[in-house]
């Protein structure tokens, strides 16, 4: 049985260490050098396939929900990595956005992970969508949609409460379950349509919030240029550039590379899409040479093996 949980988890992280050396980038800059292979030094002046905050926090989720779901233990594993470098590529952390910095702060001070994450509107970075791929393997049979939202928004709300996150972070983990269902791309995408416009609806949540993700719920993402795809640390653009990569590519190397060339925040844009695009086209399709490159492969591997033994995931 293919195991999707390794071709989610290493589809976040090898995306992740593929936009590392050139976060920042502009797309410009990428038109003429893009990005093709893994690369070594570059923004962060990393060694080749080391990843970042996003890969990181995605395993200490994934590590967590191998002894079932604990909200406060999730948050306190974000601690151990703050403070400690756990679930780091080289034992210490170089990355971590300003949002996530400030939620992390109050868990180290003794705030529930219920309340810790930051509530206003210019909280909307990408900081909680970048780490929430483990709850689709999880929450994969739960019929409740109630259940998947409000799990969802917890998750989120570690970091980033704002209805703006926790929204994108439903609509990408209702995407991931469709996909790991076994429906084709296109198919998982209207059905996530569908299901979150419903649900959106019966909630009565904020129609101006949710008129916010009309190209990705009303209309079809993937028909935009690029030159519409924004690739910057908004949560909505990650979402909106995540989708349009993965609809608009044929193999997992197609859709990250497509996402690390947007330029900006490559190494999240990278992280997002390759999560989506890894269950999709399956652990073999991911080039074997940047599965060999990437860091820390090993305790990887090991933890998928944990977690797929927890939630086995069968098509």
């Amino acid at each position: 049985m293919e195991n999707k949980i390794k071709a989610g988890i290493f589809g976040v992280c090898i995306g992740d260490a593929l936009g590392v050396p050139v976060e920042f980038k502009s797309r410009d800059y990428l038109k003429n050098f893009p990005v093709k292979d893994m690369q070594e030094f570059g923004s962060h002046n990393q060694p080749k396939g080391t990843w970042s905050d996003d890969s990181s926090l995605t395993l200490c989720l994934a590590e967590e929900l191998t002894k079932g779901y604990n909200l406060e233990k999730i948050g306190q594993s974000f601690v151990k990595w703050n403070k400690y470098g756990h679930w780091t590529a080289h034992g210490r952390l170089f990355d971590i956005g300003l949002t996530t910095r400030e939620a992390i702060a109050r868990l180290i001070k003794g705030e529930s992970a219920r309340f810790s994450g930051n509530i206003f509107e210019e909280d909307n970075g990408n900081g909680s969508l970048m780490r929430i791929l483990p709850l689709a393997f999880y929450l994969k049979d739960e019929e409740n949609i109630e259940k998947v939202y409000q799990t969802v928004k917890e998750v989120s709300t570690i970091t980033h409460g704002h209805f703006r996150s926790v929204f994108a972070c439903f609509i990408y983990v209702i995407f991931a379950i469709q996909l790991l269902k076994g429906k084709n791309k296109t198919e998982a995408y209207v059905h996530t349509q569908n299901t979150v416009l419903e649900y959106a609806e019966k909630q009565s949540f904020s129609l101006n919030e949710v008129a916010l993700f009309h190209r990705v719920l009303q209309n079809d993402i993937s028909g935009y240029p690029e030159d519409e795809i924004k690739s910057g640390g908004y949560v909505l653009h990650s979402l909106e550039a995540s989708l349009w990569c993965l609809l608009n590519s044929e193999s997992y190397a197609e859709a990250v590379l497509k996402a690390v060339n947007l330029g900006e925040d490559t190494d999240t844009t990278g992280a997002i899409t390759g999560g989506l695009a890894g269950i999709y086209y399956g652990f073999e399709n991911i080039p074997q040479e940047w599965v060999a490159e990437l860091v820390r492969k090993k305790d990887i591997e090991e933890l998928c093996d944990r977690f797929q033994n927890k939630y086995p995931q069968t098509t």
